[in-house]
């Protein structure tokens, strides 16, 4: 009997072969260097050599090691279901049963003979994630059980919690739809699939990595351009709102967007494009990733494996006559000189930063070896902003106010607000317990005037900085959560955790 090592047998079509049954026995037909036969595994033998002496089709029966075996099963688990997900393949799940309950309550998953309940799960955890607006599903593995969690509204929450078996057969399943090495379990791996569910599509984002007991998948959920809020959807307040359309109307200069992760950046920045985006202007971007798919604009994903960089791409898209450029994030000093050039050059420049406030975003300018006069000469305002839950409407007067007290104390600006009835999380099954419904975007916007702009070519710290904008009539972060807290929208604990004692 022969026997191949490390290959990638191809699935082909054989009449009247039952796949169920080839998958249940471990005998798969194959073609391996242009020849068509049966494969099985050493540990599969005995059990593929009694299905192979039942069928009628004259095919040589061949062995493989473990791993090129998966690979082939991998292929014929895709001819048995469409890689886009479609709503009626979940409709056998009712709309209610959670994750953890369709373990519970569905067929059991490991004594399956097929891969059927494995596909159902993992179809209905992609359909529970866009039904509650996740933008991230984790699966984790742990030393003895597995867990899936959602990161909803900015927060994990945890789903479903796994049998450490049942965990590497869903994530061997995300890698087939995913078109990753289901073999290759040492090192991270990345990739893409879609889903489809009533006849909407959303691109998914998969990364994997190996962890001490397992592989830990991660999976960022992308928007596509209809799905990018307006100005007004964002829920910045209306004088923010208002500075963005006198930002906008600017034909050049540079416009940053600073915050930490997952604060809502790129959306704010897509917003951007879209309220400015018309024919008659040449938008390009280019972002790490290409988080929402918009048919009006060019994007330019980065590569760094080909070269293609933040700075690499910033230089060819100067060579494309574009009007508006949009760059991800500035990274480095390269990055950062480029884009101030193309501001100063005609062009209106977006991108981002990890800085906490707008001050700060000057310093870490002047940090990254930008000479202070060209940031006063290119930038023309920054945003510095926040994404906050807000309270669903089971929520419950709370008594901490002297906390409250003592955060307004601190700042001499915030003294002229006056404390009221303030609110906490409840919980109720409208907001899935968790006492908050949604997220709306805080911040604060400065807009550049002649006097910032002289503090900025003398080389004001961040400290005299803010002072100065405060006294230009800026609003800070801190007094934008603090109306928030004060008006009932969300809780004195929400303001803390996104920075009001910052």
């Amino acid at each position: 009997m022969e026997f191949f090592e490390h290959i990638n047998p191809e699935a082909v079509h054989i009449d009247n072969f039952p796949i169920d049954d080839g998958l249940k026995y471990s005998l798969l037909p194959a073609r391996v260097d242009e020849r068509k036969l049966f494969l099985t595994t050493k540990k599969h033998l005995i059990d593929a050599l009694n299905f192979y002496n039942k069928l009628s089709i004259p095919l040589d029966i061949a062995l493989t090691d473990e791993d090129s075996f998966a690979r082939l099963t991998a292929h014929y688990l895709e001819m048995q279901t469409q890689k886009n997900l479609q709503e009626s393949d979940i409709e056998a799940i009712e709309e209610d049963l959670s994750l953890d309950d369709f373990i519970k309550e569905g067929l059991d998953i490991l004594e399956s003979e097929n891969s059927a309940p494995i596909i159902k799960f993992v179809n209905s955890m992609f359909y529970q994630a866009v039904k509650k607006g996740a933008s991230d599903i984790h699966i984790e593995t742990h030393e003895h059980f597995g867990l899936i969690r959602f990161r909803i509204d900015g927060v994990l929450s945890t789903q479903a919690k796994l049998q450490k078996s049942i965990t590497s057969l869903v994530i061997n399943r995300i890698k087939v739809i995913s078109n990753l090495d289901i073999s290759e379990r040492r090192i991270p791996q990345d990739g893409r699939t879609q889903i489809k569910i009533a006849d909407k599509t959303t691109d998914i984002r998969v990364s994997l990595i190996p962890t001490y007991f397992g592989e830990k998948v991660v999976m960022r959920l992308l928007m596509e351009s209809e799905e990018i809020p307006s100005l007004q959807e964002l829920g910045f307040s209306d004088h923010i709102s208002a500075g963005f359309k006198e930002l906008l109307e600017h034909s050049y200069g540079m416009i940053l967007v600073t915050g930490p992760t997952g604060s809502g950046k790129s959306t704010t920045l897509h917003s951007f494009l879209q309220t400015i985006a018309t024919p008659e202007k040449n938008i390009i971007t280019i972002e790490d990733p290409v988080e929402y798919k918009a048919d009006n604009i060019n994007q330019i994903q980065v590569n760094p494996k080909v070269g293609l960089t933040f700075s690499s791409g910033l230089r060819s898209i100067l060579r494309q006559d574009p009007d508006i450029i949009m760059v991800g994030e500035i990274r480095d000093k390269e990055t950062a000189t480029i884009a101030i050039q193309a501001a100063l050059t005609g062009h209106l420049m977006l991108s981002t930063l990890h800085t906490n406030n707008a001050a700060a975003t000057i310093t870490r300018l002047k940090d990254m070896g930008i000479e202070p006069f060209l940031i006063a000469s290119s930038l023309i305002g920054v945003l510095s902003q926040r994404l906050v839950r807000t309270l669903c409407a089971c929520k419950e007067p709370s008594r901490e106010t002297h906390e409250l007290e003592k955060i307004i104390q601190q700042e001499p600006y915030l003294e002229r607000y006056s404390i009221g009835t303030i609110y906490r999380a409840k919980g109720c099954s409208a907001c899935n317990w968790t006492g908050y419904r949604s997220r709306r975007a805080v911040g604060e916007l400065f807009l550049m005037n002649d006097e910032i702009k002289e503090l900025i070519a003398q080389g004001t710290n961040d400290i005299e900085l803010k002072k100065a904008m405060i006294a230009q009539g800026m609003k800070t972060l801190k007094e934008a959560l603090l109306e928030l807290v004060l008006a009932g929208e969300t809780s004195l604990q929400e303001a803390i955790r996104v920075g009001l004692k910052d």
